[in-house]
């Protein structure tokens, strides 16, 4: 048997707006991921190593402060270096629609704006798995 896909869900740097990571975590959960969530005021370090360590499929950052393209970069490039194998990482949060090309370049595969269902999200990563 399969084991379910591990999910880290973190709210890299100052962004102490953690409710619709801790939204996403539940519906994670909900669908039978097993989740990790880091809790607020995370450095990329913090959050490289907690999905290292904790053997993540996925990771999801949630970024309301306006320092995607900094986090994206940071985090993306740390895991190409660090990780085994390849982790997709996800961001929800408010990022202008010109930025969001420059993310994904950084490594982040899909971002979700606000209002987006959590059920499109979690069948955005039952898509990927299945493609894995």
């Amino acid at each position: 048997m399969k084991r379910p896909l591990r999910v880290v869900v973190a709210k890299p740097g100052l962004d102490g707006h953690d409710r619709g990571a801790k939204i996403i975590a539940r519906a994670f959960r909900d669908a039978g991921f097993e989740v990790i969530y880091t809790g607020i005021f995370q450095t990329s370090e913090m959050i490289v190593r907690t999905v290292l360590e904790e053997d993540a499929d996925i990771l999801g950052l949630s970024i309301l402060s306006g320092s995607h393209m900094h986090f994206a970069e940071e985090i993306c490039g740390a895991l190409r270096e660090q990780a085994v194998r390849e982790v997709l990482v996800i961001m929800g949060g408010i990022l202008p629609p010109r930025d969001i090309p420059k993310v994904k370049e950084a490594g982040v595969a899909e971002v979700f704006g606000p209002g987006t269902p959590t059920a499109r999200i979690v069948e955005y990563v039952r898509e990927w798995q299945g493609a894995a």
